[in-house]
C-alpha cells in the first residue's frame, strides 16, 4: 500500500502543477520570443516599419514554436514505456533542440551580449593597428641606426684631412694636395648622407604622433556611451586615416636612399690626380688615394649591408577595418561570451529539465503501481462510477423482470387451461439499452 500511495500523491502532485507547467513553457518562450526579437532587429535592413514587423514575426514564430514543441514532449515523453520509443523522442528532442539553438540562442545571445562584442572587435582592431602602426615607425627609424658609422666615417676622413694638411701624417708631406682634397671630399658626401637621414627624423616623427592621435580617438569611442553602430562608424572613418598615416611612414624610410648612397661611395669614388711637386711625393699620394679608396670600398659595402638588413624587415601588412554586425560578433567571439552564451541557450533549452523531471516522475509511478491488483488501482471516481453502472444494471433487471411477468400473466389469461409458457432466460429476455442509458453506463 506504501507503494500505492506513493505513486497516487505522486499523480496527484503532477495534476496540480499542470497550471504551472504551462506558465513555467509560456514565460520561457515569450522571453526567447523578446530577445530573438531584438536579435533578428539587428540585421534586418530597410525601412523602420519592415524591420519591426518581420523582427515581430519571426520571434513570434519562434515562441510558438518552442510552447507547442515543449508542450508536445513534456506529454507524450514521460508516457513511452519501451526503450525504443523513449530513445525515438530523445532524438527527435537532441534535433528540437539543436534547431531552436539555430534559430534563436545566438539571436538572444546577441541580444545579451551584441554591444560588448562589437566591442571587442574594436578593442582587438586597435591592438592590431597600433602593432602595425609601431612596426612602421620602426621600419621606418631603422635608417638612423646607421647614424653612428656614417658619423665616424665623417669624422674620421675629416680628421685624416687634417692631419694630413698639418703633419703630412699619411704622405710624409704636410700642405694641402691630391691626398687632403679626397680626404675632404668623403666627409662631405658622408656629412650630406648624415644631413640627409637626419631630416628624415622630424618627418617620421610627425607621422607617428598623427598615429597616436587617430589610436587614442579610436580607444575613446570603444568605451564612450551611445549607440554601438554609431561609434562602429566613426571608429572606421579614423580607421581610414590611420591606415593612410601607416603608409606614409612606410614610405618615410630612408633605407633606400641610403643603400644607393652607399653603393655611391664605391662605384662612384673619382680619384684626383697626384699633385705633388715631385714624382717620389706624387707616387706616395697615388699610394695614399689608393689605401683610401679600398677603404671607401670596405666602407661603402659596410653601410649597403646595413641597409639591406633595414629593407629586409617585413613590411606592415595591409589591414582592412571590416564593421561587425552583433550577432557576427557574438558568434566571431563566442569565447570571450560564455556567459551569455549559456544564459541564451538556458532559456530556451530549460524545458528539457522540465521533461526530464516528468519523465522520471512517471517511470517511479508506473513502478509504484505494477505490483497492484486492479481493485487497489481503483480512485474513488472509479468506485463510484462503478457504483452507477451496478445500480442502472439492477434497476435494469427489475424492469425487464417485472415486463416478463406482466407478458406471462396476459398470455395466461388470453389462453385458459394452457400451461404458462416457461420464461426464457435472462439473457434472452434482455432489450437493447436506450442512449441515455449507454451514455449513464459509459460514464
Amino acid at each position: 500500500m506504501s507503494h500505492a500511495l506513493h505513486a497516487r500523491r505522486l499523480k496527484d502532485h503532477i495534476a496540480g502543477l499542470e497550471t504551472m507547467t504551462r506558465f513555467v513553457l509560456a514565460t520561457l518562450a515569450l522571453a526567447s520570443g523578446v530577445y530573438t526579437y531584438l536579435g533578428v532587429r539587428s540585421l534586418l535592413d530597410g525601412s523602420a516599419t519592415i524591420v519591426f514587423f518581420a523582427a515581430v514575426i519571426y520571434s513570434v514564430s519562434v515562441s510558438v514554436a518552442m510552447y507547442g514543441f515543449w508542450t508536445y514532449l513534456i506529454r507524450f515523453l514521460p508516457e513511452m514505456r519501451d526503450g525504443g520509443s523513449r530513445l525515438a523522442l530523445l532524438g527527435i528532442m537532441a534535433l528540437g533542440s539543436a534547431m531552436i539553438v539555430a534559430m534563436s540562442s545566438w539571436l538572444n545571445a546577441a541580444a545579451l551580449a551584441g554591444s560588448a562584442a562589437v566591442e571587442q572587435h574594436l578593442a582587438v582592431t586597435i591592438e592590431d593597428y597600433t602593432a602595425d602602426l609601431d612596426q612602421a615607425h620602426g621600419n621606418a627609424l631603422g635608417a638612423l641606426s646607421l647614424l653612428p658609422d656614417i658619423q665616424r666615417a665623417s669624422e674620421r676622413f675629416a680628421r685624416l684631412a687634417a692631419e694630413e694638411q698639418a703633419t703630412g701624417a699619411l704622405t710624409g708631406t704636410s700642405g694641402s694636395g691630391s691626398v687632403v682634397q679626397l680626404l675632404t671630399q668623403m666627409s662631405a658626401q658622408m656629412k650630406e648622407l648624415e644631413t640627409t637621414i637626419e631630416a628624415s627624423r622630424e618627418t617620421i616623427q610627425n607621422g607617428f604622433r598623427e598615429g597616436q592621435v587617430h589610436l587614442a580617438t579610436m580607444r575613446g569611442l570603444v568605451s564612450a556611451p551611445g549607440a554601438i553602430a554609431q561609434r562602429s562608424d566613426q571608429f572606421a572613418a579614423e580607421a581610414v586615416k590611420l591606415t593612410g598615416v601607416i603608409a606614409s611612414l612606410e614610405q618615410t624610410s630612408i633605407a633606400p636612399s641610403v643603400m644607393r648612397a652607399a653603393a655611391d661611395l664605391s662605384v662612384g669614388f673619382i680619384a684626383p690626380v697626384a699633385d705633388g711637386s715631385s714624382v717620389d711625393l706624387a707616387g706616395r699620394q697615388d699610394q695614399v688615394m689608393a689605401t683610401i679608396r679600398v677603404s671607401v670600398e670596405a666602407q661603402s659595402r659596410a653601410l649597403s649591408d646595413a641597409a639591406a638588413e633595414i629593407l629586409a624587415q617585413p613590411d606592415v601588412p595591409e589591414r582592412r577595418f571590416v564593421p561587425l554586425t552583433s550577432a557576427e560578433a557574438v558568434l566571431r567571439y563566442a569565447s570571450d561570451f560564455i556567459p551569455s552564451w549559456a544564459g541564451a541557450i538556458s532559456i530556451d533549452l530549460l524545458p528539457a529539465v522540465l521533461v526530464g523531471i516528468m519523465a522520471v516522475v512517471h517511470a517511479s509511478m508506473r513502478r509504484g503501481e505494477e505490483g497492484l491488483q486492479e481493485a487497489e488501482r481503483m480512485t474513488a471516481a472509479d468506485l463510484l462510477r462503478s457504483l452507477d453502472l451496478s445500480e442502472a444494471l439492477a434497476a435494469r433487471r427489475t424492469a425487464l423482470k417485472t415486463a416478463s411477468g406482466e407478458v406471462g400473466e396476459a398470455a395466461a389469461s388470453e389462453r385458459p387451461g394452457e400451461p404458462l409458457a416457461e420464461t426464457r432466460p435472462a439473457a434472452e429476455n434482455v432489450t437493447p439499452l436506450s442512449l441515455g442509458e449507454r451514455k449513464r453506463i459509459d460514464t
